[in-house]
């Protein structure tokens, strides 16, 4: 065979082993697939919906951080951040750019559900994706203006530091993956819910459409379309990044961290 045949199989083979999972890989895949059937099953049932009440919150927050963190890059200030009790929330701020700011709920909640996923396929990984989380909350904190907002961030910080220790992190790796899993969902469900079902008279996407044209819908399903992409996005990522084996990523995590 011509040398470069023999080159362009070989870079072939090398691409699709890059996207094809390993035994630990299909594991997480299935894992992924568990908690998407799980999560939606459980989203409206009644009486045992109060299990995902807390993941709910969490994703409220990181929703409204979205918020707050591009408006602070755009020389907002921030007023507050507060989360209310029927998973509702609200960032007040003063100045900004609203063209950042309004999608930044969503499109930013969903990335960071995408960097969660991603991390979620290796220990190590979600170690320092949960050093990224806690930030996210302890600056959530910063701007909390109720108890509810605290409550909920001081008690993940404190889930987190717990699952840190245990098996070398193997349990935040699966706490890590459920939570990027749900805050990518969570965008999701709520730009359907705003913007298909009709439950809110204003969204983001509505204020965004007054100030900038097109129809509320219209920018919810570019939305949408972005935050599935995101999701994809941080399956395939860990898919390609992570081949390592869990005895390999044990190591990796025993030396990261206290």
């Amino acid at each position: 065979m011509a040398p470069f045949l023999i080159a362009r199989q070989t870079e072939n083979d090398t691409i699709r082993d890059a996207f094809t999972p390993t035994e630990d890989q299909k594991i997480i895949l299935i894992i992924i697939a568990g908690y998407t059937g799980a999560i939606l099953l459980l989203w409206n049932m009644p009486i045992v919906k109060i299990i995902l009440a807390p993941f709910k919150l969490l994703t409220v927050g990181l929703h409204e951080f979205s918020h707050a963190f591009v408006g602070c890059l755009t020389c907002a200030r921030i007023e507050s951040i507060e989360i209310d009790p029927d998973e509702g929330g609200a960032t007040r701020m003063q100045g900004g750019n609203a063209m950042c700011t309004l999608p930044a709920g969503y499109l930013g909640s969903s990335a960071i559900g995408a960097i969660l996923v991603m991390c979620g396929f290796n220990i190590l990984a979600s170690k320092i994706a949960s050093i990224f989380l806690g930030t996210c909350l302890l600056l959530t904190l910063w701007w909390a203006k109720n108890w509810l907002t605290r409550g909920i961030g001081i008690a993940f910080i404190g889930v987190m530091l717990l699952l840190w220790y245990i098996a070398h992190g193997v349990g935040l790796k699966y706490f890590v993956l459920f939570m990027g899993v749900m805050s990518c969902l969570y965008c999701l469900w709520d730009i359907l819910d705003d913007l298909v079902f009709r439950k809110a008279y204003e969204s983001d996407a509505s204020k965004f459409a007054e100030l900038y044209g097109l129809s509320s819908r219209a920018w919810g399903v570019i939305w949408f379309l972005i935050s599935v992409l995101f999701f994809a996005a941080g399956i395939i990522v860990g898919l390609v990044a992570f081949k390592e084996d869990r005895e390999t990523q044990e190591r990796q995590a025993e030396g990261f961290g206290w």
